[in-house]
């Protein structure tokens, strides 16, 4: 079978309420899973502050680097909801109200309804393509490899599936967890081993505390089924070797 090209992917979470510590960010994790499913990797996450030459820059440097880019906040009603604008600029395109989002916004909120605020929920950059909203109407949008999407992590996860045809991706990216009550220093040298019999397996290894006692995940992750298979079980020799108990496993 051939092997199809990776793709890769970034993120770029928006808002200053990210980084203040004020909201949580769940949008990583809910557009790394997605795209996980579709076969595109996720490379690199970075959070931003509602600055306008950071969001332009960062946009830049990400839509060249990797084969698609999405990102997530500041296309809201309110004046510290710049992401649009940025995105307008990182592309030399006319920042203009997008007469489709006009129409589907309008219609949602009547006319009486559809102040200023808004409207600025329409203007996007020029011919921007729009990614639907079936939560509160208001519509994404994205420009060649850019896809942006509202911070809200309920509203962000419903407009996904809008893009499943949109993209290119490889083959699924798959996962197995096998959680421990052990620390990751006593398995670390056994971990290295497996990892070194089994390179094109991406292995990871992440510290947990469940009801007052510590633990560790132990994630595999590959394109290929079998080979999962094939490193939890060794992994699996080793924890029954040390007689690591084995809180769970998927």
């Amino acid at each position: 079978m051939e092997n199809k090209k990776e793709i890769i992917a970034g993120i770029i979470i928006i808002g200053n309420e990210i980084l203040s510590g004020r909201t949580k960010d769940l949008n990583t994790s809910t557009i790394s899973k997605w795209l996980n499913s579709i076969g595109i990797k996720v490379q690199e996450a970075r959070a931003v502050p509602d600055n306008e030459k950071i969001i332009i820059n960062t946009v830049n440097e990400f839509r060249n680097k990797f084969n698609y880019v999405f990102t997530s906040g500041g296309i809201g009603p309110t004046h510290d909801d710049i992401t649009s604008e940025a995105i307008s600029k990182s592309f030399n395109l006319k920042y203009e109200i997008n007469k489709e989002a006009f129409k589907i916004l309008e219609k949602y909120y009547g006319v009486n309804e559809f102040n200023e605020g808004r409207q600025r929920m329409t203007w996007m950059p020029s011919n921007a393509n729009l990614i639907l909203n079936p939560a509160s109407g208001a519509p994404g949008f994205y420009v060649e490899n850019v896809f942006c999407l509202p911070g809200v992590p309920s509203i962000l996860e419903s407009m996904l599936p809008d893009l499943n045809n949109k993209l290119v991706g490889g083959n699924p990216i798959l996962s197995k967890t096998i959680s421990l009550r052990t620390l990751e220093s006593e398995i670390a040298k056994s971990l290295k081993i497996v990892q070194e019999k089994n390179k094109d397996i991406d292995i990871g290894s992440y510290p947990f505390f469940r009801k007052g006692k510590i633990g560790v995940s132990i994630v595999l992750r590959s394109e290929d089924q079998n080979k999962i298979d094939i490193c939890s079980i060794e992994i699996m020799k080793f924890v029954n070797e040390m007689q690591i108990e084995i809180v769970e496993r998927d």
